[in-house]
């Protein structure tokens, strides 16, 4: 067995922290777009 499998830093599933990655940039440009959006129609 590699010893890398014996002493693991972190036992949480890959698919929750990559699902939270994408939740959490999804939001930031999303933010972005709503804030662009917003300015846009307040410049007119």
């Amino acid at each position: 067995m590699n010893e890398f499998e014996q002493d693991v830093q972190s036992k949480t599933n890959d698919v929750a922290d990559a699902g939270a990655g994408f939740l959490i940039s999804f939001l930031f440009f999303a933010l972005i777009f709503i804030i662009a959006t917003a300015a846009d129609i307040i410049g007119r």
